[in-house]
């Protein structure tokens, strides 16, 4: 697939910023984190901002923008437009929940009830844009049992970290949470390696004779299908040299997981500041090697449609 920007920022944004309003929803509802005002604004300001940043983005990758609206209409078919009811839905408790918690410092009562109904719909939300891509058949890289557990693991990842950083910065970090960011890195790093590992061994049985129903020799295009480039080889048919993909492989394994786990690791044995420090800078560079593990993630799906052009 042809990886856009826009969906690239849009899936890793949108998964930190859920993963963050989720555990805000929770841990700020149940008292587990602090009520100050000034934390749970910029708590809430980030998580409500990078969903926002991350859903507007995608509308720059539709041709007409303006019809987006009509593909909420689509709920009972389309992953896409559950996606949309979602997370449109969840801003509705996670609205509810940052009035409750920043101005009026409630985290009990409907406040509270609020901020688990803003994780539940943080967590559907996450649940159905990676099963928009579980669920289409002609890329194998994505139909498979690794795609829907990695949104959800990548997204509690990121979004603990942010949540560490932030209590970090404001001098109440936890060493359960930042114990917990540790795990769950390396666990993301775990699966990353996994999904590779399956992707690199998959064997696809649909071929050009399979496709057309011809068997006894080996079917092949005499002529190239039209003179130029069109749009289903730019979205569907891109290529990424091997060793290119390699070393964007391990940018991804360094940026992503293993510096972020060193660094998390070190905050354990520093005092304040020097832990928010680590902490943060933890977050920034996690979140800029999800983006090239995003991009990756597109980038290395072979759609079957590029059968017909002889791949």
């Amino acid at each position: 697939m042809h990886p856009a920007f826009s969906v690239v920022f849009f899936t890793t944004a949108t998964g930190a910023g859920y993963g963050l309003l989720a555990l805000l929803g929770v841990l700020g509802g149940q008292g587990y984190v602090p009520a100050d005002f000034w934390f749970s604004l910029v708590g809430m300001g980030l998580a409500l901002g990078l969903i926002s940043a991350g859903l507007l983005s995608s509308a720059g990758h539709l041709g007409r923008p303006e019809r987006a609206w009509r593909a909420f209409s689509q709920w009972r078919s389309s992953w896409l437009s559950r996606e949309g009811v979602a997370s449109v839905a969840t801003f509705v408790p996670a609205g509810l929940f940052a009035i409750g918690w920043v101005f009026l410092g409630r985290t009990n009562g409907w406040a509270a009830v609020a901020g688990l109904l803003a994780a539940v719909g943080a967590v559907a939300t996450v649940c159905t844009t990676g099963m928009i891509y579980a669920s289409l058949k002609p890329i194998a890289q994505w139909h498979s049992r690794f795609t829907l557990p990695g949104y959800l693991i990548f997204s509690a990842m990121t979004g603990s970290v942010l949540l560490n950083a932030l209590l970090q910065g404001f001098g109440v970090g936890s060493t359960i949470l930042l114990a917990a960011c540790v795990l769950l890195t390396l666990l993301g790093w775990g699966w990353k390696l996994a999904t590779w590992r399956y992707n690199d061994g998959l064997e696809i049985a649909t071929n050009a004779n399979t496709a057309t129903g011809l068997a006894g020799g080996t079917v092949r295009s005499l002529e190239w299908p039209h003179t130029e480039k069109n749009y289903l080889l730019k979205e569907m048919g891109f290529r990424v040299a091997r060793k290119h993909k390699a070393r964007l492989r391990q940018i991804t394994q360094v940026l992503a997981f293993a510096l972020p786990a060193l660094l998390l690791a070190a905050a354990f044995y520093l005092p304040w500041p020097y832990a928010a420090v680590l902490s943060t800078l933890a977050a920034i560079v996690q979140f800029a090697g999800m983006l090239v593990e995003r991009w990756l993630f597109f980038a290395e799906a072979k759609h079957t449609v590029t059968l017909y052009y002889g791949r």
